[in-house]
């Protein structure tokens, strides 16, 4: 017997309950990747202005499986056409399903549908695996891959999505 789960995409405050494990878990991982205290990743992931990432020019969303948040990501406005990409997400134990990929195209999505052309995002020389997502997903390095990670500081990308995303 096969037992079938199903995803759904929440919109949500900062502050809405559903966010807290994954915002919680991101702050582990981000304290332990760049060995800074978790309570300095934990505070400025939850007391960060939270209407940044709310409508009309922001969104936050999670990703639940049975009701349990597994993956989630936000944007805000970066300028007037582009829309910056944050706090991308994927619960630890929920990893290698492609709920990352889910997560971007929902992020994207809901950009064009806010009238944003153009994604922008960074992330940190000590995530791999972010970096691999985003080239998978279309998004064009704004720095020397031949440079070593730990030379170029925060890895830019962009992307001009479709309006069909």
């Amino acid at each position: 017997m096969t037992e079938t789960r199903r995803i759904q995409v929440h919109h949500v405050a900062q502050n809405d309950p559903l966010a807290l494990p994954l915002l919680t878990e991101l702050a582990v991982e981000y304290s332990t990747r760049y060995e800074r205290p978790f309570e300095e990743q934990f505070d400025a992931l939850t007391t960060h202005p939270g209407e940044e990432f709310a409508p009309p020019h922001g969104a936050l969303l999670v990703l639940a499986e049975d009701g349990e948040p597994v993956a989630g990501g936000a944007f805000r406005r970066y300028d007037e056409h582009t829309a910056e990409l944050k706090r991308i997400w994927t619960s630890s134990r929920h990893r290698r399903r492609g709920l990352g990929r889910i997560v971007l195209d929902e992020l994207e999505a809901e950009a064009v549908r806010r009238g944003y052309t153009r994604i922008y995002l960074t992330t940190g020389g000590r995530q791999p695996e972010a970096v691999a997502l985003y080239l998978a997903a279309g998004y064009t390095a704004l720095f020397d891959p031949a440079v070593p990670a730990e030379e170029i500081g925060p890895h830019p990308f962009e992307k001009y999505p479709s309006a069909s995303c």
